[in-house]
């Protein structure tokens, strides 16, 4: 999907102008318009050019490689004792607390560190190419705190529990986004914390 998004599709110019380009057909769903899709997800996600989701193709490739490799070793190499497998409470525990835990903590924290920004810039008609790269808004704290002054105080909200100062970027507005006709990023990212919790 992000590969042929990135070879195959407008995804910059849709980016720069959706409301007057329709997104591209992609070579390799168009009977089933997941094209009519993709950009919305990749819009969400906080992507702006083609090369982002070239490395991202490439990227899930390599974590794929690796979880390949990892089965493999798991279960040939390292093979678990039968009696692992027969408590069925403690597995069901650990996978959920790393699938469902881990994995919506580390989205909400993709959200609000790499998303929300960049979908603020979007949402202002500001250029997709003049956008400051996504690792900007990890690295600079001053970056993020223009568009949400609270997360200039870091994370001493969250453990004085003090967490109405992240109402900015963790909402419960419910309803639609006006500019993407989606649901809010924010009610999203309150969401996923909340499954994390």
């Amino acid at each position: 999907m992000y590969f042929h998004g990135a070879r195959f599709s407008n995804y910059e110019a849709w980016l720069s102008d959706s409301t007057h380009i329709g997104p591209s057909a992609q070579v390799v769903w168009p009977i089933v318009r997941q094209e009519i899709l993709n950009g919305d997800i990749w819009r969400a996600s906080g992507i702006t050019s083609e090369l982002q989701l070239y490395c991202t193709a490439i990227g899930a490739l390599v974590f794929a490689t690796l979880m390949l490799f990892s089965g493999w070793f798991h279960y040939h190499k390292a093979t678990s004792k039968l009696a692992w497998f027969q408590d069925v409470e403690s597995m069901l525990n650990h996978h959920l607390a790393g699938l469902l835990g881990l994995g919506s903590l580390s989205w909400v924290g993709h959200q609000v560190h790499v998303s929300l920004p960049i979908n603020q810039f979007l949402n202002a008609r500001v250029d997709p190419k003049e956008i400051p790269l996504p690792d900007e808004f990890i690295l600079n704290r001053d970056l993020l705190a223009q568009l949400y002054p609270s997360s200039a105080e870091g994370a001493t909200p969250f453990f004085t529990l003090n967490w109405s100062k992240y109402a900015e970027f963790l909402t419960f507005h419910g309803g639609l986004d006006p500019v993407t006709v989606g649901l809010s990023l924010t009610d999203i990212a309150h969401h996923h914390l909340a499954i994390y919790f």
